[in-house]
């Protein structure tokens, strides 16, 4: 992606989202979390939020993050990362020369309607989760929660037993692998998780029942 345009559009999408971003620096395998609080509409330049208590180092970083069914990797360098005045966690960045897309996903992924009250219920060493749903797909689904709440939903762990709740008598079992985790801030409820999962073991009975769902969570089926 080269295009100047295209480059506006797709962080203008990540700003709305309020999804994360993960920031690397060279030397270091940890990431530097926040997200782009603001795309200026005219001017090829954008304000990147950093966590709270978070720093970017001076230098090359490497910014990655999902958009949409695809992940969305580009890199700048700036041997100064200047803050606006009076917020050091706010940082005014130009728009890169190019973006690269990477890995898309094989199944496209539809949001939870707002007011939605969609669950995956299910019991893991004893400990009973009931999680909200963010995104469905074919593959799998986005889970939503705090730190405390995802506690023992580490990646690769396998999740059998599932119940994905989509409103009033529709229950779709499953099975599940978390594939990856991501944090993100809510200016609502603070640090949060997205947690992503992969469908496995599914019978074709429940693929048959999500099909039927996914277009009415969409919005366009009736």
């Amino acid at each position: 992606m080269t295009s100047e345009d295209d480059i506006g559009d797709a962080l203008t999408l990540l700003a709305a989202s309020g999804d994360a971003i993960s920031m690397y620096v060279p030397g270091s395998r940890e990431p530097v979390l926040g997200r782009i609080l603001s795309v200026d509409p005219q001017l090829p330049h954008f304000v990147m939020e950093l966590n709270a208590g978070s720093v970017l180092q001076p230098g090359k970083v490497t910014f990655v993050s999902w958009l949409r069914t695809a992940k969305l990797q580009f890199k700048l360098s700036d041997q100064e990362w200047k803050p606006v005045p009076g917020k050091p966690q706010l940082i005014p960045m130009t728009f890169p020369e190019t973006c690269t897309v990477l890995n898309r996903r094989a199944s496209e992924r539809v949001e939870t309607p707002l007011g939605a009250n969609f669950m995956a219920a299910f019991e893991l060493n004893g400990h009973r989760y009931e999680l909200p749903i963010y995104d469905f797909s074919l593959g799998g689904i986005g889970l939503r929660c705090s730190k405390i709440e995802a506690k023992g939903l580490l990646k690769g762990r396998k999740i059998p037993d599932v119940v994905l709740e989509l409103g009033p008598d529709i229950e779709i079992p499953t099975e599940l692998e978390v594939r990856f985790t991501r944090g993100f801030r809510s200016f609502l409820l603070g640090e949060q998780l997205h947690i992503g999962c992969k469908f496995i073991n599914m019978t074709p009975e429940a693929t048959a029942q999500l099909v039927e769902q996914l277009p009415l969570i969409s919005g366009s089926g009736k």
